[in-house]
């Protein structure tokens, strides 16, 4: 027999996270190893245990299902990501699929389905629900590249630090307190923020930062 395939499961629902798992290893060929209910535990749990696949909602504290997918593909080429979310806004399918996640399943997906999701992105193809495919389709078919009309480079790690507090309101001031950096170099990141986002104000990178899922507020 082989071996089953080995998964990290994230979801900030516990409730959530026990039938999924349910699912999933009803058939035994697929070992769930571990639960993360935040992003970052999920990022630690997957450097702990190296699973195969890493099935992640996208809305989660601490860290969103975009950046957590970016920082495991980054550390740990190997190991797959599915997205398996109730959300199918274009901003998140195109950031996450951006971020190197191999597959994008919505929770209205049949039991079945998404068994053979984990399967599919575990022999490392892509896994995707109908909608999402076709609006994958209708951009290639645009012409256009994935991610949305305007290209746009991802944030880094002190970008988004900085960005989430200026989501909560926090001014340059308070930032630099908070991350022990000084207001000039806080305004340099959110310059840089501005220029990647192709914004002008707060408000507007906050904004199209929450649309790709880098940020959460709450």
């Amino acid at each position: 027999m082989t071996e089953p395939i080995r998964v990290i499961l994230a979801d900030d629902h516990g409730v959530v996270r026990k039938g999924i798992r349910e699912f999933l290893e009803e058939g035994g060929d697929i070992d769930v190893i571990a639960e993360a209910s935040t992003g970052a535990e999920a990022v630690r749990l997957v450097e702990e245990h190296r699973p195969d696949v890493a099935v992640l909602d996208i809305q989660m504290p601490d860290l969103t299902g975009v950046e957590a997918t970016r920082r495991i593909k980054a550390r740990f080429p190997d190991v797959q990501v599915l997205v398996l979310t109730a959300y199918d806004d274009d901003p998140y399918i195109f950031a996450l699929l951006q971020a190197g996640a191999s597959g994008y399943m919505l929770k209205t997906a049949d039991a079945d389905d998404l068994v053979r999701a984990v399967h599919t992105v575990h022999r490392g193809e892509s896994a995707l629900s109908p909608s999402v495919a076709q609006k994958v389709v209708q951009q290639v078919a645009t012409g256009r590249p994935l991610g949305a009309a305007k290209q746009i480079e991802l944030l880094t790690d002190r970008e988004i630090e900085v960005l989430q507090l200026a989501a909560r309101g926090l001014t340059n001031k308070a930032i630099g307190h908070q991350l022990a950096i000084s207001n000039r170099t806080v305004q340099g990141h959110l310059a840089n923020v501005y220029g990647k986002l192709a914004v002008s104000s707060r408000t507007e990178a906050v904004t199209e930062a929450l649309k790709r899922g880098w940020i959460v507020i709450g």
